[in-house]
């Protein structure tokens, strides 16, 4: 299986070091800078929102952590940590929304 490499790449100054989705907390926000995923994988999650550039928002957690919730555009999606951490986000822009 191959897998989909997707990446923001923008001009900005002071970029800061993407981290995983799974590193927010609740409450935090960051902009999705890359997918490593499977390109099946990687396809539905971008049909749901999930496209570089897009702002994401930890909202919580199942009682065991896993999985979590995750806010882009207004709508909640429930994550794997497996697969949040195969996510990228760039926090420090817009902050905790």
């Amino acid at each position: 299986m191959s897998k989909m490499r997707l990446s923001l790449k923008a001009g900005r100054t002071r970029r800061r070091h993407p981290v995983s989705l799974d590193d927010l907390v609740p409450g935090e926000s960051g902009v999705l800078s890359s997918i490593d995923l499977p390109e099946a994988d990687a396809n539905r999650l971008m049909e749901l929102g999930f496209l570089p550039g897009a702002l994401i928002v930890a909202a919580r957690s199942a009682p065991g952590g896993d999985p979590r919730v995750f806010r882009v555009d207004g709508t909640e999606f429930a994550l794997r940590r497996a697969t949040a951490r195969k996510l990228r986000v760039e926090i420090g822009k817009g902050g905790a929304a």
